[in-house]
C-alpha cells in the first residue's frame, strides 16, 4: 500500500525537477548563449579580414551579427529536448570555434612553437 503523501512528493519532486530545468535553459541562454556569441564576433572579422574585407566592415558585420546569432542560440537552448542537450551543445559548438579563434588570432603560431 502506497503512503497518502507519497503522490503529492513525486509532484513536487517533478514540479522541482522542472523549474531546475528551465533554470538551467535559463543559465545556457544566458551565459552560454553570451560566451558562443562572443566566440563568433571574435572569429568573424578574423575570417573576414583574410578575404581582404577591410577592419571596420569586418567589425561592423560581426556585431550586427552578433545579435541575431544570440537570439537564435537562446531560441535553440529553450527548443533543445533537455537542458543538458543544450548544455552540450553549446560546449561542442564553442570549443572548434574557441580553437578556431586562438588559432587565427595573429601571435597565435608564435605562442604554440
Amino acid at each position: 500500500m502506497v503512503a497518502p503523501g507519497f503522490f503529492a512528493m513525486l509532484t513536487t519532486t517533478d514540479a522541482a525537477r522542472r523549474r531546475w530545468s528551465i533554470a538551467s535553459r535559463v543559465l545556457a541562454a544566458t551565459f552560454g548563449g553570451y560566451a558562443l556569441t562572443s566566440l563568433l564576433t571574435l572569429f568573424l572579422p578574423l575570417v573576414l579580414a583574410t578575404v581582404g574585407l577591410g577592419q571596420a566592415q569586418t567589425l561592423l558585420a560581426a556585431t550586427t551579427a552578433s545579435f541575431l546569432v544570440y537570439a537564435a542560440i537562446v531560441l535553440a537552448v529553450f527548443h533543445a529536448r533537455s537542458a543538458a542537450q543544450a548544455w552540450v551543445w553549446l560546449a561542442g559548438t564553442a570549443f572548434p570555434l574557441g580553437l578556431a579563434v586562438w588559432l587565427l588570432l595573429p601571435g597565435a603560431r608564435t605562442l604554440s612553437h
